[in-house]
């Protein structure tokens, strides 16, 4: 079953086209990462699928529901189909504890009991529990993902976007996190990776997209994209 399915999906900064006639389905409970060479397009087709960036024409269907549409409810939207972003953008005012609880009490309005033990289950699944009151000026890159992956699953949501999650990080980092992400790809959840790790991408992929300039080059499962038979252009990119 598709959970989300984006139809001719066009966006323009200016005169520039960033996204041109994207037409693709994510099926739930599946793992896809999309590649490709900075400035193709693939962070920003990642922020249009929960609406932080405004599609320039085309829709997006999540659950049969269009989300581009002015009367979308993007609270519920943005719970639904949570982000972990690259920089982190997490509150730097308030503590690890606070950071994961606040989006809960007001957009999904739990009590802050509640929201507390939600939060700090998933602080330890990404072993982060023993930082809960730490302010999270004081973390490392790594502890700060983690501590943003938390956050995103205390909203439960049905789909987790993740964009470039380690680019950020000093090369011992990367690691921690990518563990971390294995551990959730394996609880079912539906993710779209933006990544420029190709072996990690390569291992908890279902299938994987090939964007440059725009559009999809390639779209296909793991075997099919690291092939001897790719394009030279697919080839070249993987330095295969």
């Amino acid at each position: 079953m598709d959970i989300i399915k984006v139809k001719n999906l066009h966006k323009s900064f200016g005169e520039v086209e960033v996204l041109s006639d994207i037409n693709l389905s994510f099926e739930a409970r599946t793992v896809t990462s999309i590649i490709g060479p900075s400035g193709s397009g693939k962070s920003t087709l990642l922020r249009c699928l929960n609406q932080l960036e405004n599609a320039t024409k085309g829709s997006i269907l999540f659950d049969g529901t269009d989300i581009t549409t002015n009367n979308a409810d993007l609270n519920k939207v943005r719970s639904k189909i949570g982000m972990v972003f690259q920089s982190f953008n997490l509150f730097d005012n308030l503590t690890v504890i606070e950071n994961c609880i606040i989006g809960q009490e007001k957009v999904l309005h739990r009590k802050k009991d509640e929201a507390s033990e939600i939060a700090s289950d998933f602080l330890k699944q990404v072993g982060m529990f023993s930082f809960r009151d730490r302010k999270v000026t004081t973390l490392s890159g790594g502890q700060k993902q983690r501590v943003a992956i938390a956050r995103t699953l205390s909203m439960n949501p049905d789909v987790i976007l993740f964009d470039e999650p380690t680019s950020s990080l000093d090369p011992e980092m990367v690691n921690d996190v990518l563990d971390v992400m294995r551990n959730i790809i394996s609880n079912n959840y539906t993710i779209i990776v933006v990544t420029h790790e190709m072996e990690f991408a390569k291992d908890v992929s279902d299938r994987v997209i090939f964007m440059e300039d725009g559009h999809i080059i390639n779209d296909g499962k793991p075997s099919e994209i690291w092939n001897k038979n790719s394009s030279d252009r697919l080839k070249k990119f993987l330095n295969i």
